[in-house]
């Protein structure tokens, strides 16, 4: 819950609930919250940037399941930036959610929301394949002043397939997810809003290959 005295797009109305927002009312929720408008930015969202002039980043990672976004977080996303100053990315996916829990949604962006104006950065690492992922994630993103990364996996079905075969437990997603997501999968571009799009690979090493796709604008 965001702490007392903090301000966050979703933080607790006077009886302690938290709004209940759909997917699709979010992105229209921030920018009836704002005043003004900002060329580029979708839905209305006036940027906000944060006191001192620091500018988080919002991280959404876009691919197949097991097209390493998980691991390429742990590698480049997750630790502090030695030299930088900076603190690594909060990690915010609905996997870690109970199966059970409802309104994934909303306590999603909620952790977003929360950790945004705390001024910490934030990597969002699930599927996210379309705009009707990006948008509320890319409206909230911009509401808090970040700077709104796209990290693009781009879709290799057969090895996602060969790599999730190899996965057990929770992990292993039933083959027809992973092709109904490759067919909803779509390539990000600053026209949906993002900051920079950088494009991921693996690089054969055991690592990735990170390269600007386009931005930043």
């Amino acid at each position: 819950m965001v702490a007392p005295g903090r301000s966050g797009l979703f933080a607790a109305d006077g009886t302690g609930e938290f709004f209940s927002l759909t997917a699709e009312e979010v992105a229209r929720a921030v920018a009836a919250r704002l005043a003004g408008r900002s060329p580029g930015h979708p839905q209305g969202v006036t940027e906000r940037k944060p006191a001192g002039g620091s500018r988080p980043e919002l991280a959404v990672l876009v691919g197949l399941q097991a097209a390493g976004k998980s691991s390429f977080y742990r590698q480049h996303l997750a630790g502090d930036r030695p030299g930088s100053g900076s603190r690594g990315h909060a990690l915010v996916s609905k996997d870690l959610f109970p199966r059970s829990a409802r309104n994934k949604q909303r306590r999603q962006l909620r952790l977003i929301d929360e950790a945004l104006a705390a001024g910490q950065a934030v990597a969002v690492d699930n599927t996210n394949p379309s705009p009707a992922e990006w948008t509320p994630l890319i409206a909230l993103g911009h509401a808090h002043g970040a700077r709104v990364t796209a990290y693009w996996f781009p879709p290799d079905l057969a090895a996602s397939l060969e790599r999730n075969a190899a996965r057990e437990g929770r992990a292993r997603v039933p083959d027809v997810g992973l092709r109904a997501t490759h067919q909803r999968l779509r390539r990000p571009s600053l026209a949906d809003g993002f900051d920079l799009v950088l494009e991921v690979r693996f690089d054969g090493l055991g690592g990735f290959d990170v390269r600007g796709a386009s931005g930043p604008r």
